[in-house]
């Protein structure tokens, strides 16, 4: 992540943080306007071509607003990416805003990875273990890779917990190659 981009959502999250705003409806106004984003590379193309000033750019920003009613913080923000040149990382900067965000919060990231599809229910109590693990509440993500055979890995953070038969099995290996 380019240092500019931790700086403006870290900015953002003060902004929010010292006005006491509720945060989730700013994540869902993000959601939207970013949906809207992602959806049209002709928006896209709009904001970040260098031929057009950046005072139209925030006119049409402006003109959007009127049928998104984003709130005046996150308005501005894009206004001022705008102005910087830097609407083309908005995605970044919100990414790094949420994850901010969860870290004020005290949520942490973990990647979960099964053998298996688990249901909604394994997932739920799994998360819930998980979350006892790392004193702290969870946002799992899950991936399914077949090559470890059963069992779990868990990431949170730079940590790993290695629960796979396919890890047990190289584990053992390497006692038995020691041995």
């Amino acid at each position: 992540m380019a240092a500019f981009v931790s700086r403006y959502a870290q900015a953002f999250l003060e902004v929010l943080t010292s006005a006491k705003i509720d945060t989730s409806a700013v994540e869902s106004q993000l959601n939207d306007f970013l949906a809207t984003w992602n959806g049209s590379p002709e928006l896209q193309e709009f904001f970040v071509n260098p031929a057009i000033s950046s005072q139209t750019k925030v006119g049409f920003l402006d003109t959007l607003n009127q049928k998104m009613k984003l709130r005046k913080e996150l308005r501005n923000l894009l206004a001022v990416l705008i102005d910087n040149d830097r609407i083309g990382h908005v995605v970044e900067v919100a990414a790094g805003y949420r994850k901010l965000l969860q870290e004020q919060l005290g949520i942490r990231q973990a990647e979960i990875v099964t053998a298996r599809q688990l249901s909604a229910d394994d997932q739920m109590k799994l998360v819930a273990e998980v979350s006892k693990l790392a004193g702290a509440e969870i946002d799992a993500s899950f991936k399914q890779d077949a090559t470890i055979l059963g069992g779990t890995i868990v990431r949170i953070g730079s940590t790993v917990y290695d629960g796979s038969v396919r890890g047990r099995l190289d584990r053992l290996k390497e006692v038995l190659v020691a041995g």
